[in-house]
């Protein structure tokens, strides 16, 4: 870049020579941003999807334009990738763009606003400017489309720019991963279900052969046991009844449940006899004795004694 034919002394200037210059020094494998060589007021970019989700593998061009208050006032964005996320070729509305100023601190820079771009992905648009609400099958598409071609944009030198670009990200890239592939979205339309099983098959697949057999013991003793505490209870004691819940074949739960035992003791018909005939023996002598007191026989009986 020749530094020369810019004022030296202008503070935004200074400013953005000293972060391209740190841009230089400390290149990040997440973006990367360089100025135009016949304007330092605007750079082109290049962003990595943020991993784990459905722009992952992605590399989304676009625009940086800095004003002239720079950085005193913030800069203005724009998307040259289709991601499902942001409308290409429009200024997008972010808390760190010229659409909320009044969010924006000089303390920030263009990594600062590229970092935040990268988290602001996989957020809800919320209607906000310049946003789209793709569904995460269309945004793994685009992701992967991404990876094919840099967008063709603006003037051959600034083109040239964008291919450098282009060929520098991918040449950092990792692998698109599967779930961002579309024939991997239509194998399992439900991620979490398709990770959950291929989880579960990894680890049955490297579970050792002893674990394996001993588990399938274990089940078949306690299996055992349990048909056999179900059939083979012990005798009731004499003068008891038992009833007992025997579970229904096929059913490995109610295998394992105990067998219900209910014991009813039965009534002595002896007792039950004496105390009835005591009972209707108490009565009969209170109505004798009331029937005697009301004739008059109670106090003959009183005076012969």
């Amino acid at each position: 870049m020749a530094e020369e034919k810019y004022n030296l002394k202008n503070p935004s200037v200074k400013r953005i020579l000293q972060e391209f210059r740190e841009a230089q020094s400390n290149p990040s494998d997440d973006f990367m941003s360089l100025p135009l060589e016949e304007n330092i007021f605007e750079w082109q970019f290049a962003i990595r999807g943020p991993t784990g989700t459905e722009f992952d593998g992605g590399i989304y061009h676009g625009r940086i334009q800095l004003p002239a208050e720079y950085p005193f006032k913030p800069p203005s964005f724009m998307l040259l990738t289709p991601n499902g996320r942001f409308e290409t070729q429009t200024k997008i509305c972010l808390s760190i763009s010229n659409h909320h100023p009044e969010h924006w601190q000089p303390s920030w820079s263009v990594r600062t606003a590229l970092v935040a771009l990268i988290a602001f992905m996989p957020t809800s648009p919320n209607g906000a400017l310049g946003s789209l609400d793709y569904k995460k099958e269309e945004r793994r598409v685009l992701a992967v489309k991404s990876r094919e071609a840099a967008p063709r944009f603006g003037t051959p030198d600034r083109q040239k720019l964008i291919d450098e670009i282009h060929q520098c990200m991918l040449s950092k890239a990792p692998s698109v991963p599967q779930q961002n592939s579309a024939q991997g979205s239509e194998e399992h339309p439900n991620n979490s279900e398709g990770e959950a099983q291929d989880a579960g098959a990894v680890a049955a697949e490297n579970l050792p052969n002893p674990a394996v057999s001993e588990i399938q013991e274990e089940g078949e003793r306690v299996i055992k046991e349990a048909r056999e505490a179900t059939v083979n209870v012990n005798p009731s004691p004499p003068g008891t009844s038992v009833s007992r819940e025997v579970p229904a074949r096929g059913s490995s739960d109610q295998l394992l449940q105990r067998p219900v035992i209910r014991v009813q003791k039965p009534a002595d018909d002896r007792l039950l006899t004496w105390a009835s005939v005591g009972l209707t023996i108490a009565i009969v002598v209170l109505l004798l004795k009331k029937f005697m007191k009301s004739s008059g026989y109670g106090a003959l009986f009183m005076d012969g004694s």
